[in-house]
């Protein structure tokens, strides 16, 4: 699935709110679409079951703090969603990389990547809400979202979850 195959497939309704605008709340959504196979996946091990519900969690604060904060008057009120969605982009980075050894190698790094430029967003984002300067020593998040939205891999296994 390419990025561009995606972003047709969203409806109308959900892409002309302003918030679509926000290119790091797209990639987030995608993010979201994708992890949903994912999970699917990690959640048909029996050692990974629980990293699964994580993972789900993690991923989809990250457009939903987005979301949140761009709804709010304040920039220092969104500045402290966005910094949400920082912590739940870092957490479901964290998951993927445990999550590795069951989802293949190219769909983990995939995804780190992908939450990586999510994370770069974020931390310009954040201080120009904030009018400062972050806390955090200079990292080099240079992951460029292009390399990431021309083919985003799924999973080996089936594309539905397993009945419960």
């Amino acid at each position: 699935m390419t990025y561009d195959e995606w972003l047709a497939s969203v409806p109308q309704e959900f892409t002309g709110d302003p918030l679509w605008c926000m290119e790091v709340y797209r990639l987030a959504i995608f993010a979201a679409d994708l992890a949903w196979h994912d999970v699917c996946k990690l959640a048909q091990d029996r050692h990974t079951v629980s990293l699964s519900d994580q993972l789900y969690r993690a991923i989809g604060s990250v457009g939903a703090n987005i979301a949140e904060g761009y709804g709010h008057q304040s920039s220092k009120d969104q500045a402290r969603f966005y910094e949400y969605a920082l912590g739940s982009t870092r957490e479901a980075r964290g998951w993927y990389h445990m999550g590795r050894h069951v989802l293949s190698p190219e769909v983990a790094d995939h995804r780190i990547r992908l939450l990586t430029s999510i994370t770069r967003l974020l931390l310009t984002i954040i201080p120009a809400e904030r009018g400062y300067r972050m806390k955090e020593a200079p990292t080099p998040y240079d992951v460029a979202p292009t390399d990431l939205l021309t083919h985003a891999p799924l999973p080996l296994a089936t594309d539905a979850c397993p009945a419960t």
